[in-house]
């Protein structure tokens, strides 16, 4: 089998390059043909079309890039496989989407989006993103190279230390953290609470409105933000050296740094709700908190990165549920549990190492996407 694999290659260290580096690094383990290239460079992709052939084009995005991802492989007669996230909504695309003879996608609440958006289903197959196993590992906190995380933070210690990771933090839930944590912050433990975030002008913005609430609740001596920009050499190292790793996110189609804490051997804190009822299990490698708000949308303006012209306005049929809140004070109960009680974290990070480990590993998910491609496709 020859697979060319569509991701923002050379790989930054965000989530969909993520995604796609490690499927084509498991499938070249594997022995493979594989072959990475840039979505948005067609001369490269061309130049791959021709002299490699290959029998399928994986192409890591959302909908919204179906012209990269599939339309472009399928001007030069090549197999498009898109293997796509969900953003809440899918406005176009759907006949094209639906003429696919397979498409992947991260967890069944995609699956389900898509459908409920009018794409029919049959084609989908749920394939989750891999994790790197092998460096996202369980490590003491006094390993040297742990402890300066730590030390640079300026976490003692003694101090409980709370991980939210994310593009922006509020997105990820960490507005309703800082909200519980106020809530128990007289009767706890030590604690403090770092948010990482990626550097760029919207993150700026949002962390401007995230420490003003946290300066409100009287709690932002204990709330750290970081805004650097860092690789994926340290990211295991961040996540070795926290405590809880707390995600109750807003939206959220996999979910890759909570099951990146859970090979840690972390404890996470989620919602029940999207993907993280497939990824985590509650009371066993996680606490979910309960959905206390539902953001439903009846209409939405649009424009040419979806497809359309510019302001175009799409009614929905029915109302859409876009975005999702966690319980506030199932956070603060759920927190305090675990603060409270180092076995507990101890057992749920045990619990959560062995089930990445088992479902997630980056070799795993190729294995399992070779099965796809002989079932479905017929190709070996």
């Amino acid at each position: 089998m020859k697979v060319l694999v569509q991701y923002e290659y050379p790989p930054p260290p965000g989530g969909l390059a993520t995604q796609g580096d490690l499927l084509y690094r498991g499938l070249k383990e594997l022995g493979i043909d594989a072959y990475a290239v840039n979505p948005k460079s067609p001369q490269e992709k061309e130049w791959y079309y021709r002299w490699f052939e290959p029998d399928v084009v994986v192409g890591v995005g959302y909908w919204g890039h179906t012209n990269e991802l599939v339309l472009h492989p399928q001007r030069y007669g090549v197999r498009p496989v898109p293997w796509l996230v969900a953003d809440g909504y899918v406005a176009n695309y759907q006949e094209i989407l639906n003429a696919l003879p397979l498409i992947l996608v991260t967890s069944q609440w995609v699956k389900d989006t898509y459908i409920r958006d009018g794409l029919n289903g049959e084609n989908i197959e749920v394939l989750p993103v891999g994790v790197e196993t092998d460096s996202f590992i369980p490590r003491d906190k006094s390993e040297r190279k742990v402890a300066c995380v730590r030390e640079a933070l300026g976490i003692s210690p003694d101090d409980i230390m709370i991980l939210t990771v994310g593009g922006d933090a509020a997105s990820k839930g960490a507005q309703e953290v800082m909200q519980a944590l106020s809530i128990i912050d007289t009767r706890a433990p030590h604690w403090k609470y770092v948010c990482k975030v990626w550097p760029q002008p919207r993150t700026v913005q949002q962390n401007l409105i995230d420490m003003q609430l946290a300066t409100s609740l009287g709690i932002e001596k204990n709330v750290i933000y970081t805004a650097n920009i860092v690789s994926r050499n340290f990211m295991p190292y961040l996540m070795a050296a926290c405590d809880i790793y707390a995600a109750p996110s807003r939206l959220e189609g996999f979910g890759m740094p909570q099951v990146e804490a859970g090979a840690c051997g972390k404890p996470v804190l989620g919602i029940s709700a999207m993907a993280m009822l497939e990824t985590l299990v509650h009371g066993e490698t996680a606490f979910l908190a309960g959905v206390a708000q539902e953001v439903v949308m009846r209409e939405t303006i649009l424009g040419e990165e979806s497809g359309y012209e510019p302001r175009h306005r799409v009614v929905f049929k029915s109302p859409h549920t876009v975005d999702y809140r966690a319980s506030v004070h199932d956070i603060a109960n759920y927190l305090m549990d675990l603060m409270e009680d180092p076995k507990l974290r101890q057992r749920m990070g045990e619990a959560g190492r062995k089930r990445v480990v088992e479902y997630y590993d980056y070799r795993v998910v190729a294995k399992r996407f070779l099965q796809i491609m002989s079932e479905r496709l017929g190709i070996s």
